[in-house]
């Protein structure tokens, strides 16, 4: 499928890049009161799931399954929420969010209604874990050079 003009995951990553793949990409997303939300996003345009190959729709969820054991590994977080919407943005991406019972919406979705203000302390400690996260990540999901 051609990339639509206008479609902010093809003109540029989506967030901080972490890890790219031949097929797909891994960023982190600057989502404030949420440091532990990434993204898995597919390459080419592609506006749903079913749209994949079968072995393409495999290789997408086994980096979202890797995101999620890294999150839950390193983080401890009460919930992984999986999300993948595009109703936004038409271009096919998973959200993988570690969630946690302090957190702002908890236990509603990131994208509704605060219910508890933000907890500035236990965000900046969140924060601080990221890079060994990150670390993980990427040498679980480099491709070979």
């Amino acid at each position: 499928m051609t990339a639509p003009a206008g479609c902010p995951l093809c003109e540029g990553p989506g967030g901080r890049l972490l890890v790219q793949g031949a097929r797909w990409r891994l960023v982190h997303a600057d989502e404030p009161g949420f440091p532990a939300f990434y993204r898995v996003v597919w390459q080419e345009h592609v506006r749903e799931f079913s749209a994949l190959a079968p072995a393409d729709r495999a290789e997408c969820l086994e980096v979202v399954v890797a995101v999620e054991q890294a999150l839950l590994r390193h983080l401890r977080p009460a919930k992984v929420n999986l999300a993948s919407l595009g109703n936004a943005v038409p271009h096919l991406h998973w959200h993988v969010i570690a969630r946690f019972d302090w957190d702002s919406h908890f236990p509603g979705a990131v994208w509704a209604q605060p219910l508890r203000t933000a907890d500035r302390e236990r965000i900046a400690g969140l924060s601080a874990l990221l890079p060994s996260l990150e670390a993980d990540l990427v040498s679980r999901l480099q491709p070979p050079a």
